[in-house]
């Protein structure tokens, strides 16, 4: 039981890691630094990139309680995001495979993975 809290508590942190990782990959994207080839940025001038940043650095504070409702919640977005992505680029190879879309989605699947973790670890741990 012991070793399940602490293999929680470190992917816990590894998620909280990664969810900043992605909010910075974001800021990379919408710098220039980060490419995803020609992804027609809308006419708003791309603000949805520091919304979503904002989302993954706020959301990745959140899993910090561990609260079932909130990684549920958090989950749930961020596999939408992952859908949302894959459906919109799929005939768009230049932003898929392009170095800031492969490592932000790389990082969000492997968030995605680690939020289930938690959910999973602190549901058998709450019976």
């Amino acid at each position: 039981m012991n070793m399940l809290r602490t293999n929680s508590a470190r992917f816990t942190w590894l998620a909280v890691g990664l969810a900043i990782f992605t909010a910075l990959t974001y800021i990379l994207i919408a710098s220039n630094i980060l490419g995803v080839g020609d992804p027609q940025v809308a006419r708003d001038g791309g603000s949805i990139i520091y919304v979503a940043a904002g989302c993954y650095l706020l959301g990745g504070l959140l899993i910090l309680p561990r609260n079932r409702w909130l990684l549920l919640f958090g989950t749930f977005m961020n596999f939408m995001v992952i859908l949302f992505f894959f459906s919109m680029y799929q005939a768009r190879p230049e932003v898929m495979f392009s170095l800031g879309g492969f490592i932000s989605k790389l990082a969000q699947l492997l968030l995605e993975i680690l939020l289930l973790f938690v959910l999973v670890t602190n549901w058998k741990r709450s019976k």
